[in-house]
């Protein structure tokens, strides 16, 4: 009797996700689609607040993330995609639909470059992940980006007031063109809750805090607006900072030739 030949078992390795930064990534995909549905119906204070909830919820599924060290590059993948939603298309289209409808194709093409300008804004992000600045942000970050387009929203109806379609017009342009600019916002990420902090930064916050909640439709727009405008007001003065030094390191260097050459002459 023939004895059969053995087959080699080979083990296979089941890969898994984390479920719990995963899920809190879809819930932040479903808030972003249905801002696009409450804008496309028209409801575009449930679309202004859908989209400040999937910013909370993209906020929560990087900490929870690190938290529980299940950082993937399938999770990276999944939040950018959710991101691309949420921050992109969604706010696009509710500045378009509440804006901008009244310039016709200039009205949407100033929403796409929005929505162009954060596709190419995530890429650049997803590439220099490893090389990145923990201090500042290169270009507009998408969620402050549309948190700023939806406190736009809120901000103007609890003024019951109508958007200044120009405004908005220009307003997006320049945003869009910040998404893919280099210029530096601060990211906050440096920001370590366990050192020690003057007592006056807790009464602060409190203070902050209190405002939030008492008022949020007022509050939101000014805080995101200040966060955008920043980034540019930041640039300038870090380009006067380095055009400063370098003439100081010019006039020295000049002094030291201008020395040089009196030692020279006094040596002669």
């Amino acid at each position: 009797m023939e004895a059969k030949e053995s087959r080699p078992v080979h083990t296979i390795k089941r890969r898994g996700i984390y479920i719990l930064p995963s899920m809190f990534t879809l819930l932040g995909l479903l808030c972003g689609f249905f801002s696009l549905i409450s804008s496309i119906q028209g409801n575009y204070e449930y679309a202004a607040w859908a989209i400040i909830v999937a910013a909370i919820f993209d906020m929560l599924d990087g900490r929870v993330a690190r938290l529980l060290n299940a950082e993937t590059a399938f999770g990276a993948e999944l939040d950018s995609l959710a991101d691309m939603m949420s921050f992109g298309v969604a706010p696009a289209v509710l500045v378009y639909l509440w804006a901008l409808t009244a310039f016709d194709k200039l009205g949407w093409l100033a929403a796409f470059l929005i929505v162009a300008g954060s596709a190419l804004r995530l890429a650049r992000f997803n590439v220099q992940l490893a090389s990145q600045d923990k201090k500042y942000f290169q270009g507009l970050p998408t969620p402050a980006l549309a948190l700023f387009m939806a406190s736009g929203v809120l901000f103007h109806h609890a003024f019951d007031v109508e958007p200044t379609q120009m405004i908005w017009l220009v307003m997006s342009i320049i945003l869009a063109w910040l998404l893919v600019s280099n210029v530096r916002f601060v990211s906050g990420k440096d920001i370590d809750l366990k050192q020690k902090r003057p007592f006056a930064m807790l009464v602060l916050l409190l203070g902050g805090v209190v405002l939030l909640v008492l008022d949020p439709q007022r509050v939101l727009f000014p805080v995101f607006l200040a966060y955008c405008m920043h980034g540019p007001v930041l640039s300038v003065w870090q380009g006067q900072q380095t055009a400063r030094l370098r003439l100081k390191k010019r006039l020295a260097r000049a002094k030291a030739k201008q020395a040089t050459k009196a030692d020279v002459d006094n040596n002669d």
